[in-house]
């Protein structure tokens, strides 16, 4: 008899199987972001490298907390010039400020499928407190025996509250980029066994 993988259809933000420590699976994660480009398309890019981990309690939401680091340079807008520009002094300034760290500080479940998600956003030498909302995407044991749970969550930002400030006139007086970035988040995240 073959175990049946638990889902979203079975597991919620209140489900105790949820409770226990988790470590974000970059290779099926992802953590993006989206610019308005000259005013009238958006550019999407996200980050190679990073790693994170997390704490879910189902019976306490807010005892749940979250940690992620993000390599700098490992940015990706899929065209490599402007890649290296980003990584320039003129916006993150990855030699100087190889890390974007996220730390939370607050937790809050909004209902059985909706979380929020509040602490610290460090880029460059900068840091303010941001909220994320999640939504709880489900729950599986993959192939390998892994318990994982997945969220995607989105949010806003100013990039110059963070010293991220160039930018270019356009002719019709526009900018090049947009000073609101959206960031996303894509999580797949592997629950941590106990120790034997």
């Amino acid at each position: 008899m073959t175990e049946t993988p638990t889902t979203s259809d079975t597991l919620t933000l209140g489900s105790p199987e949820i409770t226990g420590d988790y470590v974000i699976d970059a290779a099926h994660s992802r953590l993006g972001f989206v610019a308005r480009h000259a005013m009238v398309t958006k550019v999407r890019g996200s980050f190679n490298e990073f790693e994170g981990s997390a704490h879910l309690d189902a019976a306490n939401p807010s005892k749940s907390s979250a940690t992620v680091s993000i390599d700098v340079a490992s940015i990706d807008t899929r065209q490599s010039q402007r890649d290296e520009h980003l990584r320039t002094n003129d916006f993150f300034d990855a030699p100087t400020f190889p890390m974007i760290t996220f730390v939370s500080t607050a937790a809050e479940k909004l209902d059985e499928e909706n979380f929020r998600m509040t602490g610290d956003l460090t880029i460059k030498d900068v840091t303010k407190s941001i909220s994320i909302d999640f939504e709880f995407a489900g729950g599986a044991k993959d192939p390998y025996g892994n318990e994982r749970v997945g969220f995607e969550g989105s949010t806003a930002i100013n990039r110059k509250d963070y010293g991220v400030n160039f930018n270019a006139v356009l002719e019709s007086g526009g900018v090049m980029v947009s000073d609101k970035i959206t960031l996303e988040f894509e999580i797949s995240a592997i629950k941590s066994q106990p120790a034997a």
